[in-house]
C-alpha cells in the first residue's frame, strides 16, 4: 500500500477518508492537527504556544510541527496517512528530509478539490463528542446525531471546535490558499498528485482513492 499525503481546504474530508482507510486497510492515521491538540492538552510550554496560534487560525511554527511528526513516525509502522502535513513549502522540505532519514517512499498526494462554499458549510456544521471524539454534522443526514446535539454512543453534548467557528475558519482558509495551495503544483511536478474534484459523497471519493493506493 502507498503512503498517502492528503491535501484539501480545512474541513475538506481528510478525516472521513482517513477513517475509512484505517478501518479497511489498517493504515496508521498521522493527523498533525490531532498531535498538536494532544500537545495542547498536555499543558506543556509547546502546547501553550500551539493553542494560541490555533485560536487565531494560524499555523504553528514549522519546526514544532516537524518535531512532533517525527516522534510519531518513529513510534509507529506504516502504511501512513499524513493528514494536515506538510502544509507549507518549508514543511515539504522538512518532510522530505524525514522520509529520507526513515527510508520511507512509495507516496501519493491525494488532493480533495472542494469549493470554498462547501468547505465553509462542512466546517461550521461539524460537531464533535468531547468524550469519544466521534464527529457529527448539522447539515448532512448520513452523519447527523440521532438526537440533536447529543452523541449517539455517549449521550454527551456535542461541541464545535474553536477552529471550526466561522471567523476562525475564514482565517484558516486564507492561510490554506496562501501557504498550502502552492504544494499542489509541487506534488504535480513530482508526479505523485492525484486529484478528486468536488468530493461531496464520501463513498464515491473512497472508491477513487482505492484505485490509486493499491
Amino acid at each position: 500500500m502507498k503512503n498517502i499525503i492528503f491535501i484539501s481546504p480545512p474541513a475538506g474530508g481528510k478525516g472521513t477518508q482517513s477513517d475509512l482507510l484505517v478501518k479497511k486497510y489498517n493504515y496508521k492515521h498521522i493527523s498533525v492537527g490531532n498531535l498538536l491538540r494532544e500537545e495542547v492538552e498536555s499543558g506543556s510550554e509547546d502546547g501553550k504556544i500551539i493553542d494560541a496560534e490555533l485560536l487565531k487560525g494560524n499555523f504553528v511554527p514549522d519546526e514544532m510541527a516537524t518535531k512532533i511528526l517525527k516522534k510519531a513516525l518513529i513510534n509507529n509502522e506504516g502504511p501512513f496517512i499524513f493528514d494536515g502535513y506538510p502544509r507549507t513549502l518549508k514543511q515539504l522540505d522538512d518532510f522530505e528530509e524525514i522520509l529520507k532519514e526513515l527510508n520511507m517512499n512509495n507516496i501519493v498526494a491525494v488532493y480533495l478539490n472542494l469549493s470554498e462554499e462547501e468547505a465553509i458549510k462542512r466546517a461550521t456544521g461539524r460537531m464533535i463528542c468531547p468524550t469519544c471524539s466521534r464527529t457529527y454534522h448539522k447539515y448532512y443526514r448520513e452523519v447527523k446525531p440521532k438526537v440533536d446535539n447529543l452523541c449517539d454512543k455517549c449521550i454527551t453534548t456535542l461541541v464545535v471546535r474553536n477552529d471550526d467557528k466561522l471567523e476562525t475558519y475564514q482565517e484558516r482558509y486564507k492561510n490554506y490558499k496562501e501557504k498550502t495551495a502552492p504544494l499542489i503544483n509541487k506534488f504535480k511536478e513530482k508526479g505523485i498528485l492525484f486529484t478528486i474534484n468536488d468530493p461531496v459523497h464520501p463513498d464515491e471519493t473512497f472508491k477513487q482513492i482505492e484505485k490509486v493506493i493499491k
